[in-house]
């Protein structure tokens, strides 16, 4: 660029900034504010104006020196962010420039890249894409005609840290050849680490009425408008490729995968965003904190070095003992830092999980630690997953991390063995730890040696002790069958919650889920099923039959694939409130999709036990006992998509239980459901 085009673009740039925050000023006022006249003022606005970036609007009043006023639009928001950054590019260098010269040294402040690094350090303010309150208000008016799109809840995660620098240095969903290069090298396209694709996922519908270039509004599930989105990018990605390339196979056993395929939208939308406001929060307010908020809370305590403990589950002793180990190696104060936003399915929830964190907190030494509470959705990527929270953590003002083994995996595939292996992440973040700018803690295996009476790391345990452990799946079993939990393990105050929210399984709520064809004799069985557990008593019992929901719930809709989906979700829904409020709800609809299953399974598993039982009944003997003729119909054509016939079941292959129907009576096919039910804890024994 010449030196007039940066002087003019320099001008727009502390135009727009003027606008934004003093839109009431009258010309004269603004004109000086930018030293120039006022004919210069009003060329520039005519310019910014033709532009899109403002909008000019008559005033009414006798004031006949203030006959016009001025907002900015957002695209004029959007480019107000893009040269904050150029013009903090240049005035950086020209620093660096002076500093050599008088010093002979290099200042420090920026890396030989092609942008600006804000945050040398953890205390000094990094960019939000928020704009002013005078504009945030004037904008949402605006945005109120726009185009709006719905978030759902992992978009707002991604957009709450998007807008308040979390994500920095993203300025807005990825476009396309970000997008590419991300999945591909975990790099933006100018060479950036960032390792994970957030992208703004819609149905097909909703991105065939946009065009390139245009404005969209963004807002939550109440109709809050929290941004404006210019879409510069629209397209179909390669799923199956994300999924091997990102999370390492394509394998729907892994969560993030299942949502890819299954729940996200197909299109991508990419494109900056011009914040209005922050999603509002109505739970644990005064521990959720921006990274500017913790920044300048490091910077009032004077913490030089911070070192961040990433979790999504309760903290116990051994955590405890961790943390004090890696805050004392690392001669840094502690950051606590859960993530209340997303996690994997069958997590406890926050909550509970929140309410045990503060139960730990006065453990630990007064002014050494903190808490805050991170609203991410999580993706359960393992080494890339590491990395990308390295990068969230740097953000925030932190200058070590701890990693842990196995760091956000997701568990099992499909062939029963770990996504990734127990140091995978702990290498990658190693590889990058320095472009990161976070030094990296290894997270230290803990366990209780008995003789000794507190916690080593395994590694260090004498020989001959004898070593005390308990497992995540081994605590989960005491709670659900209300044995001991040894206070070596966790604190009493920690049980004491968890025991609030995980009663023994005998005392929670819980689904039956049938599935099977049309006539496999699901809702008979469930009905026996049913009058046996009310015979029982002490729960509420409710069956969720698919014919009568189909009356109740369901009845605008039709057969198609989209419209029977709906339908099962509802059921799920539905069964999902019962399950949480303690009783028992039992399903019985043909649900021939296995992705539909997962999703009212993952719907129940935050409340409670879901039982699939898969009624497998052949084709033959359904079709034969098929009193109502709709087999015969399927066949005739007359019944378009009709289960089994035009329109596949896929046959569970991992349900609790298989109950077989031909010439075996209802009552013990209940019978063998009340057995599974036993064998799993959910009802007590000694029943009929």
């Amino acid at each position: 660029m010449t030196k007039s085009d940066v002087a003019e673009e320099d001008l727009l740039f502390r135009l727009l900034r003027q606008l934004d925050q003093a839109p009431e000023a009258s010309q004269r006022s603004t004109a000086q504010a930018l030293g120039i006249s006022l004919g210069r003022l009003n060329t520039q606005l005519r310019a910014a104006a033709e532009a899109g970036f403002i909008k000019i609007t008559e005033r009414a009043g006798p004031d006949k020196r203030q006959r016009f006023a001025y907002a900015l639009t957002a695209r004029g928001a959007t480019e107000k962010i893009r040269l904050t950054d150029r013009f903090l590019t240049r005035k950086l260098a020209e620093y660096d420039h002076l500093h050599a010269e008088l010093t002979g040294t290099s200042s420090g402040l920026i890396t030989l890249k092609t942008r600006a690094k804000f945050m040398q350090n953890n205390l000094t303010p990094i960019p939000e894409l928020y704009v002013s309150a005078d504009s945030a208000q004037k904008l949402k008016t605006e945005a109120a005609d726009l185009v709006s799109w719905d978030l759902t809840p992992r978009q707002i995660c991604d957009l709450e840290l998007l807008m308040n620098g979390g994500f920095y240095p993203l300025k807005g969903f990825l476009g396309e050849n970000d997008y590419n290069s991300v999945v591909e090298n975990m790099r933006l396209e100018d060479g950036s680490l960032w390792p994970m694709p957030i992208t703004l996922d819609v149905g097909t519908d909703f991105a065939d009425k946009l065009e390139i270039g245009q404005d969209i509004a963004l807002r939550d599930q109440e109709g809050v408008i929290l941004a404006t989105m210019t879409v510069t990018d629209r397209w179909e990605a390669d799923k199956s490729n994300e999924a091997e390339k990102v999370f390492g196979a394509d394998d729907l056993a892994h969560p993030a995968v299942n949502y890819l395929h299954n729940t996200a939208g197909r299109i991508y939308l990419g494109g900056p965003i011009t914040g209005i406001q922050q999603p509002v929060h109505y739970d644990f307010k005064a521990r959720r904190d921006t990274p500017n908020e913790l920044r300048a809370y490091f910077r009032k305590l004077g913490w030089r070095k911070v070192v961040a403990f990433q979790t999504r589950n309760p903290l116990h002793r051994a955590h405890q003992e961790l943390t004090f180990r890696a805050a004392r190696e690392a001669q840094a104060n502690l950051l606590i830092h859960p993530v209340v936003g997303m996690t994997k399915p069958g997590d406890v929830d926050h909550f509970t999980r929140v309410r045990c964190y503060e139960a730990v907190l006065d453990k630990y030494p007064a002014a050494t630690t903190t808490m805050s509470l991170l609203n991410l959705a999580m993706r359960m990527a393992g080494p890339r997953e590491a990395v990308w929270h390295g990068l969230i953590r740097k953000n925030h003002g932190c200058t070590h991390f701890i990693v842990g083994r196995d760091h956000a995996g997701p568990g099992k595939n499909s062939q029963g063995q770990d996504f990734y292996g127990p140091y995978d992440a702990q290498e990658l973040f190693k590889k990058h730890e320095e472009e990161i700018g976070l030094e990296m803690v290894d997270f230290k295996h803990m366990v209780y040696v008995q003789e000794k009476a507190q916690y080593f790391p395994v590694s260090e345990v004498p020989e001959g002790d004898t070593v005390l452990d308990i497992s995540g799946t081994e605590l989960r079993r005491r709670l659900r069958e209300g044995l001991e939990i040894p206070e070596w393990f966790s604190f009493p105050e920690v049980v004491q919650e968890l025991r609030r929210t995980s009663p023994p399984r005998s005392k929670q709520g819980f689904t039956v889920f049938f599935t099977g064809l049309s006539g496999s004799g699901k809702s008979t069985i469930a009905n026996a099923l049913m009058v046996k557990l009310m015979e029982m008593g002490g729960r509420p019992v409710t069956l969720l039959d698919g014919d009568v929901v189909r009356k109740h719930l369901s009845s605008e809709l039709g057969f198609s694939k989209e419209h029977r989906d709906i339908n099962i979700k509802r059921i799920g829904y539905v069964a999902s409130e019962i399950t949480k409020n303690g009783g028992i709800a039992i399903c019985a609809p043909i649900a021939p999709y296995t992705a539909t299953r997962r999703a009212v399974r993952e719907m129940v598993e935050t409340y409670g036990a879901f039982v699939e039982v898969h009624v497998a009944t052949s084709l033959e003997e359904c079709e034969a006992r098929d009193r109502k003729g709709l087999y015969k119909l399927a066949r005739e054509g007359k019944i378009k998509e009709f289960t089994g016939i035009s329109d596949p079941y896929e046959s569970p292959t991992a349900a609790e239980l298989v109950v077989e129907t031909e010439n075996v009576e209802v009552d013990h096919c209940a019978h063998q459901v009340l057995l599974k039910l036993e064998s799993m804890g959910l009802i007590s024994g000694g029943w009929g």
